[in-house]
């Protein structure tokens, strides 16, 4: 009897031992995936995935459109209840049972509409700090000056309706090596994102300058220029309709000589820093 317990015990102690399964160059990638839609990954391999505007965007080539191609989200954040942004948001996150984090009111109306469960839809505001992938990962809502409403077709009277969605934000991801992404959402210029970028510091901003609905390309070379000064920026939420009429060489040319360096990334895209 003596004898099979040692050998059960040597046997524990020889197990193999479960290991993180952090990316081997032990960086925090970014791939654009057209408009306002980014999937980040971090140094362990979380996937991220923000305001998931994919299957019917019009600007994505159709092999693109299929979300099977994201493989794996661990997480969902949505900046504000229009429908460019919640996007493929709810289904991505019933399929890949991931959390879909959004202002407030945006989350209350999903579950009150029925489009997710409570479990899926967590309640987060501006300025609190959450970690749902673990302590290394940071993320902190911001404000956005924009609006927020939830557009919502009733499946029962075919009729548009209009729901609260909370109030529009952006969001600072601090990644485990410290690397700080800002995805601004849909905002126009605003005193607060001084603050902004004195306060978080982040590394790369990502940002709108389409103009009409959002920063054109001059006021996104003055915040990224005047309030935030980061190592990278990458231009967003242009081309996709035809009021968004900004591009990305115009905020380059309104940036001037700068430390920034711009990225003009390309749909599907993916940097790792």
């Amino acid at each position: 009897m003596k004898q099979l317990f040692l050998m059960s015990v040597v046997g524990l102690l020889i197990l193999p031992i479960p290991v993180l399964h952090a990316k081997p160059d032990g960086k925090v990638t970014v791939q654009w995936l057209g408009h306002a839609s980014f999937k980040l990954t971090s140094v362990s391999g979380k996937v991220i995935v923000i305001d998931p505007f994919i299957s019917k965007n019009p600007k994505l080539e159709d092999e693109h459109k299929d979300l099977n191609k994201l493989g794996k989200v661990d997480l969902i954040l949505v900046t504000h209840a229009h429908g460019d942004h919640v996007g493929d948001g709810p289904e991505l996150a019933k399929k890949h049972n991931a959390p879909l984090y959004a202002p407030a009111g945006l989350n209350d109306s999903l579950v009150a509409l029925g489009v997710l469960p409570v479990e899926l839809s967590p309640r987060f505001n501006k300025g609190g700090v959450i970690k749902p992938l673990g302590d290394d990962i940071k993320i902190t809502m911001t404000r956005a000056e924009h609006s927020s409403e939830f557009k919502w077709t009733n499946p029962q009277t075919g009729k548009q309706e209009i729901h609260v969605g909370g109030e529009p934000a952006g969001f600072i991801i601090e990644f485990e090596n410290g690397f700080k992404v800002y995805h601004m959402g849909d905002t126009g210029l605003f005193g607060d994102m001084r603050f902004i970028g004195e306060y978080y510091q982040p590394d790369m901003v990502l940002i709108p300058v389409g103009g009409h609905f959002v920063l054109s390309p001059t006021d996104a070379a003055y915040a990224t220029r005047q309030y935030f000064k980061p190592k990278y920026a990458v231009p967003m939420h242009y081309g996709t309709n035809p009021r968004l009429t900004g591009t990305p060489e115009e905020y380059i040319n309104a940036l001037g000589i700068t430390s920034t360096k711009v990225l003009n990334m390309k749909i599907w895209e993916a940097i790792s820093f």
